[in-house]
């Protein structure tokens, strides 16, 4: 059956005996390009090379493992060349011909798969499976009488844990997309693996959360005391965010329907550790400029780095009008918004909030301007001008469908002129100290609401104080006190949106609160300039369908048709 090669059982099947096989799996797939600059993460072409071969040589091994990094997600255009983004509230993409429009419009089905990452994700946890069981115990006949040798062991000895954290990264993106899945920690005969069972989502959280604590108990905080280039690497605190990150979804309505407050303390628990141990090395938060793609932000914890320096995300999100500019995942007036006043600290809609509709962009939280290209802004020494007629508006064929173009993640500098291009890497961001301290403050309101603390250790830290901490980075306001639980949530969740835009958070928060049917209406603005006069006219740009079946993804049939043990999730 020629669907096997793109199956769950191909990328778990066979013992580790199998020589042929491991020569495909375990150096064929260590040239799938790998997201990395420093010298830990290049690798070397193996192909020559035999299983044995492969686990003698020190430098072989680190390969291995580099490739092990290289089922790391991104979302610069994960969707057929769109960001996850546009198939949330917060955008919409321009190009119509795009797969992710089968998100909104309903017509994705467990035959025809979106974001379809079963293949790969167990791939990576099938490399470092293989990784764990064959580099255990090598000492290194190669590098013996190195005068370094003692370093590169202490590296070496660190490896399985850096193999274990992102085995259980890959288990909760699967989890997260389709709830209950196999929980494969060997390689399998082909007979077994097509017959394996799926785990429940509890289990495979309690592998992930075990992981995290033995990986985070070895890891360093950093690895600039074993040699300053090899950057990039899973380290204590992001085994410790990975754990956070998997037990406030856990203890999310989609996962927690009963509302149990036992696992929004642990969730809390989670995160506070990580502030408790770590905060020195993540905090102060630096300016929310540089928020992504800086490698020497202090709030970076943890993130996937390109083995090559492209232009591909700028010519994918250049807005029309601007030379190579071709328009692709557009902010919606949604997004917009939720951006509340800088003074007043309120949204636009409250009262006494300070907004003004005829200037519609003037005293909003400063993060608008950092993360959105609207109306007057400057980008390449040019206005932006996506009113009709504009540089950058209709009626120009692939304008804006919501009269805004995308800011954050582009990287300005880049030319696109096709005379002297330009081209830089893209570091995407898997965590942050900043959602680290969403999470928390999520958390703690759950538990114990606004301004009550827990029991040690969440008795020094309540979800206002945590809030606020995210807040005076933005030079916002500080949350009110005496607010409600539910107030606090709503606008809590308001700052989640805002603060992570654009980082693959918005698409996956709608399912873990289950929200999805608040989110069919999307709106843009309608600009017209008449002298020195613009006239903003919010418009309906889409009314998307949902249904709640799509809080989960569906097992892909191709799955299902070679082991239906695997069964579907409701509705698909």
């Amino acid at each position: 059956m020629k669907q096997v090669y793109k199956s769950l059982t191909e990328k778990i099947r066979f013992n580790r005996t199998s020589p042929g096989w491991l020569r495909l799996s375990l150096i064929t797939l260590i040239l799938v390009p790998l997201a990395w600059s420093c010298e830990f993460l290049d690798y070397n072409e193996l192909d020559q090379y035999d299983r044995d071969d492969v686990y003698l040589e020190f430098g072989r091994v680190k390969s291995v493992l580099a490739n092990v990094y290289s089922y790391l997600p991104d979302d610069f255009s994960s969707v057929d060349g769109a960001m996850r983004s546009s198939a949330s509230d917060d955008a919409v993409h321009e190009w119509d011909l795009s797969d992710v429009h089968k998100f909104n419009d309903g017509s994705w089905s467990a035959i025809m798969t979106l974001d379809d990452n079963w293949n790969n994700l167990y791939s990576g946890i099938r490399t470092a499976n293989t990784f764990l069981i064959e580099a255990a115990g090598k000492t290194f006949d190669d590098i013996r009488y190195n005068d370094n040798y003692a370093l590169l062991m202490a590296q070496f000895k660190l490896y399985p844990y850096e193999a274990r954290f992102l085995r259980a990264f890959f288990y909760f993106e699967l989890i997260k997309r389709y709830q209950n899945v196999p929980l494969i920690l060997e390689p399998l005969t082909q007979e077994e693996a097509n017959s394996v069972t799926p785990s429940t989502f509890d289990q495979v959280l309690k592998f992930i959360v075990d992981e995290c604590d033995s990986a985070a108990a070895k890891l360093p905080i950093t690895f600039s005391t074993f040699n300053s280039a090899e950057t990039g690497r899973a380290t204590k605190g992001a085994a410790m965010a990975l754990k956070a990150r998997a037990l406030l979804y856990a203890a999310s309505p989609l996962h927690n329907p009963t509302n149990d407050n036992a696992k929004w303390i642990l969730a809390a628990q989670a995160s506070k550790a990580l502030i408790d141990q770590l905060s020195t090395t993540y905090s102060p938060l630096p300016t929310y400029a540089n928020a992504v793609n800086v490698l020497t932000s202090k709030e970076l914890i943890f993130e996937r780095r390109p083995n090559s320096q492209v232009r591909t995300f700028e010519v994918a999100n250049t807005a029309v009008g601007f030379i190579g500019g071709n328009t692709g995942t557009c902010p919606s007036q949604n997004l917009i918004d939720s951006y509340e006043m800088k003074t007043s600290g309120l949204g636009i809609n409250e009262t006494g909030s300070g907004y003004d509709p005829l200037n519609p962009y003037a005293g909003r939280d400063p993060r608008l301007a950092a993360t959105v290209l609207y109306n007057g802004s400057t980008w390449r020494t040019l206005k932006v001008e996506p009113w009709n007629g504009g540089l950058n508006g209709p009626p120009k064929p692939h304008t804006t469908k919501t009269g805004y173009y995308l800011k954050k993640y582009l990287i300005e500098s880049i030319s696109l002129d096709p005379v002297s291009p330009g081209s830089n890497y893209h570091y995407w961001v898997i965590f942050r100290y900043g959602e680290v301290l969403l999470n928390y403050a999520e958390a703690m309101n759950e538990a114990y609401g606004p301004e009550v603390a827990g029991p040690a250790p969440l008795d020094n830290l309540t979800a206002r104080q945590a809030v606020n901490l995210v807040r005076t980075r933005a030079t916002m306001p500080a949350f009110p006190t005496g607010m409600s639980k539910d107030a606090f949530r709503t606008k809590l969740r308001n700052e989640r949106r805002v603060e992570l835009a654009f980082e693959d958070h918005r698409f996956w928060d709608i399912r873990r609160w289950k929200i999805g049917d608040q989110t069919t209406e999307i709106y843009g603005m309608d600009i017209e300039k008449n002298g020195d006069v613009y006239t903003y006219t919010r418009k309906v740009v889409e009314t998307r369908v949902w249904d709640d079946k799509m809080y989960l993804y569906p097992i892909p049939q191709s799955e299902i048709f070679i082991n239906g043990n695997l069964g579907q999730n409701e509705g698909w």
